[in-house]
């Protein structure tokens, strides 16, 4: 980015977290769904849930930190649909602004509300007795990857918001996403699970990753799982925004 487009973005990152700031509401609501999914597994399925050694939240808190995400993302889709049918973007154009800085406002601003509520679902977390032995760089790595999973995701997010034709439309596409840690390693190993339906968790892209924290909560070698997880999210990344800025330059000529 030049000195100008982070500028344009700043500015616009600013406007749209006053936004959320006068409706915390949303992340809220973001926080109450994995938290509620947190409840039932540890409480209700948990025990009835052999993952060998070590406590079910230990095990299935990366997996609900993945859902909050998905959760989160479904908003900038809002978000920014609300704009393109507002004529907002029709006044951005009128000003000397980056126009890129547009939607990386969008994915600031859903990074930044995004961390806030896993930040709130950790605490819980802690209190239903969730213990990690991650040192700081452990932690830096799990932060990383949960920062990169939101980045990527939330460019998917921006697809939908500038693709869809109604409001439900561009909130709805988070959903497959949100069920998706069901079909990995997230909540049972996937050794339990019949033939193809393992072969589908084990190569999808969630399961590298929460296999990747669960390691690095438990201050464990992380192996090549790692870079199974990151050859992921950055190609999703790629791709997303690339067909993102894409659709964005044909929505505003």
């Amino acid at each position: 980015m030049t000195a100008h487009t982070i500028r344009d973005t700043a500015v616009l990152t600013s406007r749209s977290l006053r936004h959320i700031l006068r409706s915390p509401d949303t992340i809220i609501t973001t926080a109450v769904t994995p938290i509620a999914l947190m409840l039932l597994f540890v409480y209700v399925f948990g025990g009835a849930i052999n993952t060998g050694k070590g406590s079910y939240i230990d095990y299935m808190l990366p997996g609900i930190l993945l859902i909050t995400i998905a959760s989160g993302i479904a908003y900038t889709a809002y978000r920014l649909f609300l704009d393109m049918q507002g004529g907002i973007f029709e006044r951005f154009q009128s000003l000397p602004i980056a126009r890129s800085g547009v939607l990386w406002a969008h994915v600031l601003t859903s990074l930044v509300s995004i961390l806030v509520s896993l930040a709130v679902v950790i605490g819980v977390a802690l209190l239903m007795g969730f213990r990690t032995g991650a040192g700081f760089g452990a932690w830096l790595g799990v932060i990383g990857m949960l920062v990169l999973f939101t980045v990527a995701l939330t460019w998917l997010a921006v697809i939908a918001g500038l693709s869809a034709k109604t409001v439900d439309g561009a909130s709805a596409f988070s959903y497959p996403l949100i069920f998706l840690p069901f079909i990995s390693s997230a909540f049972v190993p996937t050794e339990s699970m019949p033939g193809p339906v393992q072969w589908f968790a084990e190569n999808q892209p969630v399961t590298s990753i929460v296999d990747s924290m669960r390691a690095l909560f438990a201050g464990q070698p992380v192996g090549s799982d790692i870079w199974v997880a990151m050859a992921w999210l950055v190609g999703i990344l790629i791709v997303a925004y690339v067909i993102s800025m894409s659709i964005y330059r044909k929505k505003i000529s």
